[in-house]
């Protein structure tokens, strides 16, 4: 899991880059960018949670 998070945020990327290149002007352009942003922030946290240190079990 620590790589697969890595591997998400340039998808996300290149979500928001083929937006901006496809789509005209207008509402389907910000909604498509804003579901690639929306990648990139879910690759951040699972890169972010994966290389967390793990909890030791409270007894």
């Amino acid at each position: 899991m620590k790589y697969a998070g890595l591997l998400v945020m340039p998808a996300g990327l290149f979500l928001v880059l083929a937006a901006l290149v496809l789509f005209p002007d207008g509402p389907a352009r910000g909604g498509f960018a804003a579901c690639g942003l929306a990648v990139e922030v879910l690759g951040l946290v699972v890169t972010i949670r994966g290389n967390m240190p793990a909890r030791e079990a409270h007894r």
